[in-house]
């Protein structure tokens, strides 16, 4: 299937794939998508060639989850891409700014990490290729957030797009590896990316797409393909649409009130960002549940459950309105312990949580692996979805 195909309002069904941010926990992921890509690889005759932007016709992210779609985009297998990841995340995580330098890096009071080794790492993956380059196999969306606006902007491979290549703006010449920085440069992590955007600016400021409520951006996407304010216009419908949402690993939210209490100025700045992330993360959930009969729901509380009951449009649950699939699990001791088969320390749980360890991504990638092969079966791919050779 060429890039026409699969951007065409015309043919369908439409599948699409949207990947979490999660800093190296993106390493989880890739153990998700290697059990995906052997699936499907299976259902369309075990052809080696087989690349997931074969199948999927919108592949899409934020921050980490950017890196990985696009790499995804142009072609790679995911044993490329986990390769390429696992080099990558030792090098960019590697380099923090020294605190003696004080006087020589004022970059040191803005970010946490060199991004130098970043943008290397980055251009080696994707080079020259522009957003509107023909060397993107499906179509693609980057979810950025531009901070000197306040705006969250997916960055798209359609050349209908509005911003794509006009007076108001020329996307398709924004090097791709500079959108997919922009989309990685959280904030106390890395610097803000500026892109020449056109439309009569010299720079525009962006900074990582999960300061947003698209880190999760199955929502975002879905809205991208279906909203008649972007190009793709494709048509609502589970058998038209499948959606099939990757995370990076979830963390028990467990405070003490009296610890809860006790919060400075300073701790509440430290847990506001993830308070916010998750919570937009469990709405988009809830949201995408609400739209669909899924077969693999997720408990979004103890009142709402699992929407079994419950249908936007419909007073009894029938196929939906797309057809959604979400894969993630839970970074803690009981749920670690099921699928790693190993009892797991506090330390332990808190280094696999956090973001910029790039020594837990191995073990990232194991968790995601294993918990893949647990939950994703070939059944969640009915042949209705499959491409047509």
């Amino acid at each position: 299937m060429n890039l026409t195909d699969h951007l065409s309002n015309k043919t369908f069904p439409k599948r699409m794939l949207a990947l979490d941010g999660g800093g190296i926990r993106g390493a989880l992921t890739l153990g998700y998508l290697q059990r995906l890509e052997d699936i499907l690889r299976k259902q369309h005759g075990n052809n080696k060639a087989f690349r997931l932007c074969d199948y999927f016709d919108l592949i899409g992210g934020t921050s980490t989850g950017s890196i990985i779609a696009s790499a995804l985009a142009i072609g790679l297998s995911v044993v490329e891409i986990k390769n390429m990841y696992m080099d990558l995340g030792a090098k960019i995580f590697a380099k923090k700014y020294k605190w003696w330098k004080i006087f020589e890096v004022d970059d040191l009071l803005k970010a946490g990490y060199d991004e130098r080794p970043l943008e290397e790492q980055l251009q080696n993956v994707f080079g020259d290729i522009t957003l509107g380059s023909d060397r993107i196999k499906t179509g693609l969306c980057i979810i950025a957030k531009r901070a000197d606006t306040n705006s969250v902007w997916p960055l798209i491979n359609h050349p209908a797009g509005k911003y794509f290549d006009t007076a108001d703006g020329t996307n398709k010449d924004i090097l791709l590896w500079k959108a997919v920085r922009a989309s990685s440069a959280a904030p106390t992590y890395f610097l803000p990316q500026m892109i020449d955007v056109g439309g009569g600016l010299k720079e525009a400021a962006f900074v990582d797409g999960g300061v947003s409520m698209a880190n999760n951006p199955a929502l975002q996407m879905l809205m991208v393909a279906t909203l008649q304010g972007f190009p793709f216009k494709w048509k609502w419908g589970a058998d038209n649409l499948l959606v099939v949402s990757v995370g990076t690993g979830m963390s028990r939210w467990k405070k003490l009130p009296v610890d809860v209490k006790k919060n400075n100025i300073l701790k509440w700045a430290q847990q506001l960002p993830d308070m916010l992330m998750q919570d937009a993360s469990w709405q988009n959930q809830l949201l995408l549940q609400w739209f669909s009969n899924s077969p693999n729901p997720w408990e979004i509380d103890g009142e709402c459950g699992k929407l079994e009951n419950d249908f936007i449009g419909s007073v009894k649950k029938d196929k939906g309105f797309i057809s959604y699939l979400r894969y993630n699990t839970w970074l803690d001791a009981e749920n670690l312990k099921s699928l790693m088969n190993k009892d797991y320390t506090k330390k332990e749980i808190d280094d696999l949580v956090e973001m910029s360890n790039a020594a837990s991504r191995f073990e990232l990638y194991d968790i995601g692996a294993k918990d893949a092969a647990k939950l994703m079966t070939e059944s969640h791919f009915p042949d209705s979805f499959k491409i047509s050779t």
